[in-house]
């Protein structure tokens, strides 16, 4: 099914205002920007509307800030580098609805952008406060949504004002939905899901979906122990979800009807503490012997998952099969990434610490599409609707737009 919304490619937007939701929630290290990702998958759609003669008021969040200023939280490092990476001035707003900001949207022409402050800093953000969201509307004439990993979230930049204005999906947010749709209603076979990370709650809607679907689901990370416990096998000191257990059992159980096959690994690696410089010990086996603790797949069974993907037709990943941090407890996570790298099928990364992964491993370049949105890709992934998806206009609307 192709994406049903409309498309900033359509909207007519010469020496109008565009309100650009876009997804700059990026790292900050002394000031500066740590990781780029973000910024850079926003640029094609600042740039199509810039060159369309568009002036652009662009909104987005960073961190937690709980509705108060904090000025650690502010986007201005965002701005600076945006521009850098444009090649222009773009102007910071000192705030994001204030009087000033009016007249610094007022000031705009066709190609100028405008970056408001962390949307964030208004408690109605997050509360989806229709007065904020009116507020938001008056700023331009035109609502494009960019930010993919942000449009699981009901909030007035991203659901709100999609009411206020005509609203558009822009590029990254159209890629993103048709790479991760496609990934469940049309895969190419076989299908091999990998997951991995530390809670099996976080993960047991996607499990159950593909459950349906994948014909493999490989298991890794501090969730496999769960799966573990539900099968009686002791996991001595190694991290695990206490709710995941019963989860774990019922999707083994659910396995056991299913064509797909749920694969657990098969051997360890093990430390004495969640520490680089622990002692290390490698297993043939998944039993954890009390004072150790589970910080990787074995060799072992990285090989067999290995395997599994070199001859799928797709391959979906979402969470690291061990504690990849730390270099003793990385080579799990390596091989995988390094099997998904030079995968013959297609390879989709559902976004977080699996894009950081092969970004550590430098093969993020190597697989077909790396998706902005952790939550958000989950979400899509377990059949839910996206509240920023659904409130922009249908495509067939568009043109009365």
């Amino acid at each position: 099914m192709s994406f049903s919304k409309a498309s900033v490619r359509d909207a007519e937007v010469a020496g109008r205002r565009v309100l650009l939701r876009a997804d700059l929630n990026v790292p900050l290290a002394d000031g500066e920007v740590a990781d780029e990702m973000r910024i850079r998958a926003a640029l094609p759609t600042i740039e199509l509307l810039r060159e369309r003669g568009a002036a652009l008021v662009v909104a987005s969040h960073l961190g937690r800030p709980g509705g108060k200023r904090d000025e650690s939280l502010s986007l201005a490092p965002v701005a600076k580098r945006l521009g850098e990476l444009l090649g222009i001035e773009v102007k910071m707003a000192t705030g994001v609805i204030e009087d000033s900001v009016d007249l610094d949207c007022g000031a705009l022409g066709p190609g100028d952008v405008l970056l408001l402050e962390n949307t964030r800093f208004e408690a109605g953000e997050t509360e989806n406060d229709p007065r904020l969201a009116e507020a938001l509307a008056t700023l331009a004439d035109i609502y494009v949504n960019d930010a993919f990993g942000a449009a699981h979230r009901a909030h007035a930049s991203t659901e709100g004002v999609a009411h206020q204005l005509p609203a558009y999906a822009g590029l990254l947010l159209e890629k993103e939905m048709n790479e991760l749709t496609a990934v469940v209603e049309s895969p190419r076979k076989p299908l091999v899901v990998i997951l991995g990370g530390s809670k099996v709650s976080d993960k047991i809607d996607v499990i159950d979906r593909f459950l349906e679907i994948a014909d493999q689901i490989l298991i890794g990370g501090a969730m496999c122990f769960s799966f573990f416990r539900a099968q009686g096998v002791s996991t001595g000191d190694s991290l695990v979800e206490e709710k995941g257990i019963e989860l774990a059992a019922e999707a083994l159980e659910r396995a056991q009807d299913s064509a797909c096959e749920l694969r657990l690994p098969v051997d360890l690696v093990l430390g004495e503490s969640f520490d680089a410089d622990t002692e290390r010990r490698e297993t043939d086996c998944v039993e954890v012997p009390d004072g150790w603790m589970g910080l990787d797949i074995g060799a072992k069974t990285a090989a067999v998952y290995a395997k599994a993907i070199a001859a799928a037709g797709t391959v979906l990943w979402n969470g690291p099969l061990g504690a990849f941090e730390m270099e003793p407890f990385a080579a799990g996570t390596r091989t995988v990434a390094e099997a998904v790298a030079a995968a013959p099928g297609t390879t989709v990364i559902g976004g977080g610490d699996s894009v950081a992964a092969l970004r550590k491993f430098g093969l993020d370049d190597e697989v077909d599409w790396l998706s902005t949105g952790g939550g958000a890709s989950l979400e899509l992934l377990e059949g839910k609707a996206l509240p920023g998806v659904e409130a922009l206009m249908d495509a067939e609307d568009s043109n009365d737009a």
